[in-house]
């Protein structure tokens, strides 16, 4: 197992790259001041399914089927009465379903035999769930306001780079870079934002710089304007 990057040293920006990230997150706030994941859920549990099946898959593939889903399990109790086999047609329009069928399964086993069938909001106890990695538990630690975590997705990965937040070369190092540099009152919130950002915003082929609320802060954008 390989071992957890160390945070590097607190970065040191010069005033005029501070007030400059710090804009960026206040025109964020100013456009959606209180953002949520867009996946569906109504309790932890929910929840951590839901990030689960989301792995290579679209918030609204997932959504369309756990709408069905959870009417007919919506606990790790009432899941392992549904069974892998009964799981699996609810899941089968999202990718890897086999697979993550298994994982539900095999998580919800564990939540009940050993923490009652609840959700334990501790990371390493959520990260030893199976399908969920640091990734998922991120995301449902910053969600459920326990942690305030940064899970760096293909979007936010993209976003940090055109913003120059980040040049971390994989994802953990683009987390870690993040916290360094986000201002402490955003940064429950840069998850989502920067995740929106690049779903409906700086999209990969072609960013929206036109629409962008931040293209004046932006460092890439003469790299897109004009193409």
């Amino acid at each position: 197992m390989a071992k957890p990057a160390k945070a590097p040293a607190r970065k040191t920006l010069k005033p005029a790259e501070q007030a400059r990230i710090a804009e960026l997150f206040e025109r964020f706030e100013a456009q959606e001041s209180d953002p949520r994941t867009e996946l569906e859920y109504d309790s932890p549990y929910t929840l951590v399914v839901a990030v689960a099946l989301s792995a290579q898959a679209t918030d609204v593939s997932v959504n369309k089927a756990t709408r069905r889903l959870f009417e007919v399990a919506d606990t790790p109790q009432k899941m392992l009465a549904l069974g892998e086999e009964g799981l699996k047609p609810f899941i089968s329009s999202i990718g890897l379903f086999n697979t993550k069928a298994k994982n539900v399964i095999a998580l919800s086993r564990i939540l009940v035999d050993q923490y009652g069938g609840e959700v334990p909001l501790e990371r390493e106890k959520l990260q030893a769930l199976p399908g969920v990695g640091r990734k998922t538990a991120s995301v449902v630690l910053n969600e459920l306001g326990v942690e305030p975590a940064i899970a760096v997705d293909t979007h936010v990965f993209r976003v940090s780079h055109r913003l120059g937040l980040s040049a971390g070369k994989t994802p953990d190092a683009v987390e870690l870079e993040l916290k360094q540099v986000v201002p402490q009152p955003y940064l429950t919130r840069a998850h989502h934002w920067l995740i929106l950002h690049g779903r409906y915003v700086c999209v990969a082929r072609r960013p929206k710089c036109e629409e962008c609320p931040v293209a004046d802060l932006c460092p890439s954008r003469k790299l897109f304007v004009g193409r």
